[in-house]
C-alpha cells in the first residue's frame, strides 16, 4: 500500500501530510495515519519548530519538493486531445512550437496574461513538468505570435478544423469589433463600434457550429468593412470546404438584395430576418402584420400564443444586366407578449426624449437640429420641432408612431428548403450563441484591449484567442450536457479544479495530490482521471 502526500487547510493556512496507509490486524481493516510534513510555503514542506525554519525535504526521505497545479489543466487537455487540436497544429509546427501554441492557448483560457508573465505562471502549473525546458520568454513568444501571424498556419489549420464539421450541422455567422489605441496597426480603422469606446477598430468574423457548440473558422477585416461586406468572402469559403447539407443562420445586420441573390445561387440553405429598406420587404411587412393575428395562424411557443403566417418575398433584383425576380420562402411571426413589452417601452422612451428636447437649451453655436439629433438620435423620426426664442416646442408625428406601433412584435424570417415555422424560430433564436462566444472572447478571454504593435503580430494572437475560445465553448457545451452547469459557472469549476495538484517528489517521482469528493464528482461527470 503506497502512501499518498496531501495538503491539508487548518485555520486559514496551509500544511502538508504524508497519509500512510496500514492493515489494523485488530479491527481487520485498512486505516489511515497522517504523518506532518510541514507548513506550505511557496509549495513545498517546510517545518516550523524553531529559528531558523528547516525544509522538510532535509528530514524525509521522498518529501514533496514541490506542488503544482494540475487539475484545471485536464478538461483542457482532453479537448484538445478529442479535437485533434495537437495533431493538426503537429502537421504544419514542430513540437517544441506545438507545445508554445498550447502553452499560450491554456494561459488564456485559465488566466490571460501579459506575455511577460506567461512563464511564471507556466512554472506554477503541471505542464512544466512535462515540457521543463520550453522557451517562453515574452521575447521568444512574441517571435512565435509574430511568425505565426505571416504564415498561412492559422488559415491551414481552420481549413482542417472546419473540415470535422458533421454533415447536416447548423452554422451561425456573426462578426464583432475588437478596439485599440494603438499607432501602429494599418488595419484599425473606424466603423460601426459595438462597444462604443470611440476607438479604432479591427473586424473579426466568426462561424460557429451549433451542435457541437464551438467556432469552427474566424477571419480577420479592416474596422471600416461593413457586416455585409463580410459575407461574400464566407459563403465562398463554405463552399470550397464541401460540408454536406449544413444551414447558414445569419443576423439581419447582413441582409441585402445582394446577399439574398448570392445565398440562392451558390444554394446554400440559410434562415435571415429582412430589413425594412427595402420596398418588396416594407410592402410584405404591410400586408402580413394586418392578417397575421388571425386565429388560423394561432401556435403556442414556449408556453406563451404565437401567431406563425407563410409568406412569400418577391423581389425585383435589378443589379445584373438582365434584371430577374428572388423569390424567397418565410414566415410571418407575431408575439403579443413580446409587442406589449415593445410597446411599452417604446411610448417610455419617447416620453423621455420629448421632455429632454422641450427643456433643452443648446449653445448658441450649435445648430437646432444637431442639438434634437443628439438627444433624440433614431427617436428625431417621430418628432416635429420649432426652435423659438431659444427654446424648442415639439410635437409628436403620430403617424410615423403609428407605423411604428403597428410592427411591433412582429417579424419576418426568410428561409431556403424545407422547414416549418417552429424550426424556423427556434433555429434563428439559437443564434444568441454566437454572441455569447464573442462575450467569452472579448471577457473571458481578455481579447480586449489590443495592445499590440504590428499586424503580424496581431494576426498570431487572435490565432490564440481563436483556439482558447474553441476549447471555452467546448468545456461550456461538455457542462451543459452533463447537467453541471447547474452547479457551476465555468470559471468555478475550473478554480475547484485548480485544487488539484501535481506533487513532484524529491526522488524524482510525481504523483497527484488527494482528489476531494466534489473534484472527484467533477471528474467522473467529464470523463476525466486525474
Amino acid at each position: 500500500m503506497k502512501s499518498t502526500i496531501r495538503i491539508k487547510t487548518i485555520n486559514g493556512k496551509e500544511y502538508w501530510y504524508e497519509d500512510i496507509p496500514y492493515y489494523d490486524n485488530e479491527k481487520k481493516q485498512i486505516r489511515h495515519r497522517s504523518k506532518y510534513l510541514g507548513k506550505n510555503i511557496d509549495g513545498k514542506p517546510v517545518q516550523v519548530r524553531s529559528e531558523p525554519m528547516i525544509p522538510a525535504s532535509m528530514r524525509v526521505a521522498d518529501a514533496p519538493v514541490g506542488a503544482y497545479i494540475h487539475g484545471n489543466l485536464l478538461p483542457l487537455q482532453k479537448i484538445t486531445q478529442e479535437l485533434s487540436i495537437r495533431s493538426t497544429l503537429e502537421e504544419f509546427l514542430n513540437p517544441e512550437e506545438t507545445d508554445i501554441i498550447l502553452a499560450l492557448v491554456y494561459n488564456r483560457v485559465l488566466r490571460p496574461l501579459a506575455l511577460q508573465n506567461v512563464q511564471t505562471w507556466f512554472e506554477g502549473s503541471s505542464l512544466s513538468l512535462q515540457h521543463p525546458h520550453l522557451p517562453l520568454a515574452s521575447q521568444r513568444l512574441s517571435e512565435i505570435l509574430a511568425a505565426l501571424g505571416k504564415s498561412n498556419v492559422p488559415s491551414l489549420f481552420v481549413d482542417r478544423f472546419a473540415s470535422q464539421t458533421k454533415p447536416g450541422a447548423t452554422l451561425l455567422y456573426d462578426i464583432t469589433s475588437l478596439s485599440s489605441s494603438s499607432k501602429h496597426l494599418e488595419l484599425l480603422e473606424y466603423g460601426y463600434n459595438r462597444d462604443s469606446d470611440g476607438l479604432p477598430q479591427v473586424n473579426v468574423s466568426l462561424v460557429m457550429d451549433k451542435e457541437r457548440g464551438i467556432p469552427i473558422r474566424y477571419a480577420l477585416y479592416p474596422g471600416s468593412i461593413a457586416d455585409i461586406g463580410t459575407l461574400a468572402n464566407t459563403l465562398r469559403w463554405l463552399k470550397t470546404m464541401e460540408i454536406d447539407q449544413f444551414r447558414l443562420i445569419l443576423d439581419r445586420g447582413f441582409f441585402s438584395q445582394t446577399a439574398l441573390a448570392e445565398l440562392l445561387d451558390e444554394e446554400i440553405p440559410f434562415i435571415i430576418p429582412p430589413t425594412l429598406q427595402l420596398t418588396s420587404v416594407k410592402e410584405l411587412m404591410s400586408t402580413s402584420q394586418k392578417k397575421v393575428g388571425r386565429a388560423e395562424f394561432l401556435h403556442k411557443y414556449e408556453q406563451e400564443a404565437m401567431f406563425a403566417m407563410p409568406v412569400t418575398l418577391s423581389h425585383l433584383y435589378e443589379l445584373e444586366e438582365e434584371p430577374r425576380v428572388l423569390t424567397v420562402k418565410g414566415y410571418c411571426y407575431y408575439d403579443p407578449q413580446r409587442e406589449q413589452s415593445e410597446r411599452s417601452a417604446f411610448y417610455q422612451h419617447l416620453h423621455d426624449v420629448v421632455e429632454k428636447v422641450q427643456h433643452a437649451q443648446p449653445r448658441a453655436w450649435k445648430r437646432p437640429d444637431v442639438a434634437v439629433g443628439e438627444i433624440a438620435k433614431h427617436f428625431a423620426r417621430y418628432l416635429s420641432w420649432k426652435f423659438v426664442d431659444g427654446r424648442f416646442e415639439v410635437s409628436i408625428k403620430q403617424k410615423a408612431v403609428t407605423q411604428r406601433v403597428n410592427r411591433m412584435g412582429r417579424f419576418i424570417l426568410l428561409y431556403s428548403g424545407e422547414m416549418d415555422w417552429l424550426t424556423c424560430l427556434t433555429l434563428y433564436r439559437q443564434r444568441d450563441a454566437i454572441e455569447k462566444c464573442y462575450d467569452v472572447m472579448k471577457n473571458d478571454l481578455k481579447a480586449l484591449p489590443l495592445h499590440l504593435r504590428t499586424e503580424e503580430t496581431l494576426r498570431g494572437h487572435l490565432f490564440i484567442t481563436f483556439l482558447a475560445l474553441v476549447l471555452r465553448m467546448r468545456l461550456q457545451m461538455m457542462m451543459k450536457e452533463t447537467g453541471l452547469i447547474k452547479q457551476y459557472s465555468v470559471q468555478k469549476l475550473l478554480l475547484e479544479l485548480e485544487k488539484i495538484k501535481m506533487v513532484e517528489l524529491s526522488s524524482g517521482e510525481k504523483m497527484v495530490s488527494e482528489v476531494s469528493k466534489k473534484n472527484r464528482m467533477i471528474l467522473e461527470a467529464l470523463g476525466l482521471c486525474a
